[in-house]
């Protein structure tokens, strides 16, 4: 596997940045998570963009033009032979000397990952998965605006933490106020009265492009899509639940802190979505 870091290409073993660098030190960078589908990196432009709209919004200067960037991507999948996996697009403040000040750090780097990623057994995705809540709150818009894709994730891994001894492999956060937010890493969706919800984009949410996504299928389906304030009183009652994520694809859930959602097995909207998604990521890049 070839690692791309400034310019560079190194085998896996051989990747390294350095200790001084800021978004070891201190989580000052920002990142997306992409998929390759037929050797095609899936919307790809969409996830530069939104690249390049956090870089801005921490004035993160970034060493490559938006086109640069993603002509490196795609060269970076093509010489890794990847034809489905997984890339990691990282850009970090860079080298700087020790204190929390970015301005010792002269220029940032940019590092590509491209690699397999299941976080799920494969299984699951026919039977789906129970999730909890976490007592973790996802951090707000109050605090910083969750549009950002930052290296900051540690409520997160917290929150992943307390799905784990609870004996599930995810669970749901909630904001400051109590409503709904999302998984650790994932969007979620519920299906009441006939309708596809999920919790609004200004509201403690990244705006996932697999969640964008879905809701454009469901719209070209005729399914009425809303984005709305959700709690868990929302979820516990839902007729269906599924989570979206670029690493996760569309993964359904069936138990929701114990409850039962519907009959306990993915229901037929989720159905319907999950293969209107395969068989659009097969043709669409």
């Amino acid at each position: 596997m070839k690692v791309f870091i400034d310019g560079e290409y190194f085998e896996k073993n051989q990747a390294r940045i350095s200790v001084f660098d800021h978004g070891l030190l201190y989580g000052d960078g920002i990142f997306e998570g992409l998929r390759v589908y037929d050797g095609r990196v899936f919307r790809l432009r969409e996830h530069i963009e939104r690249l390049l709209r956090s870089a801005k919004a921490i004035l993160l200067e970034l060493p490559y033009t938006r086109d640069e960037i993603e002509n490196l991507v795609k060269e970076c999948v093509a010489l890794n032979k990847k034809a489905n996996g997984y890339v990691r697009l990282v850009a970090t403040r860079g080298k700087g000397d020790l204190g929390v000040s970015p301005y010792s750090c002269p220029k940032a780097s940019l590092i590509i990952i491209v690699d397999d990623i299941a976080l799920y057994p494969a299984e699951l995705y026919e039977k789906g998965i129970p999730i909890v809540t976490a007592s973790s709150r996802r951090v707000g818009a109050e605090v910083f605006d969750p549009r950002v894709k930052s290296l900051n994730y540690l409520n997160n891994v917290l929150a992943k933490i307390e799905a784990r001894q609870a004996g599930c492999l995810e669970a749901v956060m909630l904001d400051g106020e109590g409503r709904v937010s999302e998984c650790t890493a994932d969007n979620i969706f519920i299906i009441a009265e006939g309708a596809l919800l999920t919790p609004c984009a200004y509201e403690s949410i990244l705006e996932g492009i697999t969640r964008r996504t879905v809701m454009e299928l469901a719209a070209a389906a005729g399914m009425r899509c809303e984005a709305r304030s959700l709690t868990r009183f929302d979820l516990y009652t839902a007729e269906e639940c599924f989570i979206t994520g670029t690493g996760a694809e569309l993964m359904p859930v069936t138990v929701i802190d114990g409850r039962r959602i519907g009959d306990g097995k993915p229901g037929p909207y989720t159905k319907r979505l999950v293969a209107a998604f395969r068989e659009y990521v097969t043709r669409a890049a």
